[in-house]
């Protein structure tokens, strides 16, 4: 299987090559630099005229991309740091996310911004942030995560060529050297792919009913993947893991339906734990009419900016351990 970053390279190539509206931009994305993720490398080479280097000006960037969107084109923005999508903000919650509305749905503006998000790598607190929860709920904005249970440049290359709505593409960066799991690194799972939810739910292959549910996104999925095991053989509590790719807008299905076997939730995400992804998780479970859910509890990064300190770093994201000592006291 190919790799987080060969999947999303190989989808822009394929998207270039099948249609000629498809442009990419972004800051320092050319051959022979190929973007600070390599993500981009070779696109310059094979479509000179469509991928485009920018100057130093997130807001510039998807201002122009948008108004090639609205224009008819199918533009693709690397934003070279997730942190630097704030720099943005007001061309995508103000503008971008907004024209089908204002317009009656006259017009639209199908722009795909991808962007590196999240921590372990060193970086410190201005480059290593997980700041997908400030988009999220927008409406008009659709938001997806990278997870390593399905080639990311499926759902890329699909939403480039046929999407009609604005849409964030958050790439967790410590996941891009992954490789997309198939049957042999998971075997000792049964994986479903909902389709409908654009949802991976993974349980212990013949184990007994899950009596807990861990819902995850991004790279904290593959940590909650490797907790799930380690709870399994080493304490006897079995999981069930349920792990989406479209964040907003969220459908929470899934995890209500295992929720209801389960009566125990646990929420990961690797960004902050205050106000974030998982606090909405409980919040409409707790909304929903569930028979009973005896526990519920909700792990991420401790409210402080990312330390550039590899152990100050790790003792603010959530990991393994952690994930296992929060099981362990639900259950």
């Amino acid at each position: 299987m190919p790799t987080i970053l060969e999947s999303l390279n190989t989808a822009l190539h394929s998207a270039l090559d099948a249609d000629p509206r498809v442009v990419i931009l972004g800051e320092d994305i050319l051959d022979p630099y190929g973007g600070a993720f390599k993500v981009t490398r070779g696109l310059s080479t094979a479509f000179p005229d469509r991928v485009l280097s920018t100057p130093i000006s997130e807001a510039g960037i998807v201002g122009l991309a948008s108004g090639m969107a609205l224009r008819g084109l199918r533009p693709v923005v690397e934003i070279m740091f997730g942190d630097f999508i704030t720099l943005a903000a007001d061309q995508i919650v103000n503008h971008l996310s907004k024209f089908r509305f204002m317009y009656n749905d006259s017009v639209q503006a199908p722009l795909v911004i991808r962007t590196p998000m999240g921590g372990r790598r060193g970086y410190g607190p201005t480059h290593s942030q997980s700041l997908e929860k400030l988009f999220m709920g927008i409406p008009g904005l659709r938001v997806l995560a990278v997870n390593p249970f399905r080639e990311p440049g499926i759902d890329l290359l699909h939403i480039i060529l046929n999407g009609d709505e604005p849409t964030l593409f958050i790439e967790n960066k410590t996941l891009y050297t992954f490789r997309v799991h198939d049957q042999s690194t998971l075997i000792d799972f049964e994986c479903n792919r909902l389709e409908k939810y654009h949802t991976h739910v993974l349980t212990i292959a013949g184990a007994p009913p899950a009596v807990l549910t861990i819902a995850a996104y991004g790279h904290s999925a593959e940590l909650c993947r490797q907790a799930s095991l380690r709870l399994a053989y080493e304490y006897e509590i079995f999981s069930q893991l349920i792990v989406p790719t479209q964040l907003s807008p969220f459908e929470m299905s899934p995890i209500l339906d295992s929720v209801r076997q389960t009566y125990h939730l646990l929420v990961v995400e690797e960004g902050t734990r205050t106000l974030g992804w998982g606090a909405e998780i409980l919040a409409r479970t707790l909304e929903a009419p569930l028979n009973r859910l005896h526990r519920a509890h909700r792990l991420g990064a401790d409210d402080l900016p990312i330390p550039a300190s590899t152990p100050l770093e790790t003792a603010i994201l959530p990991d393994v351990d952690r994930i296992i000592a929060a099981a362990r006291t639900m259950v």
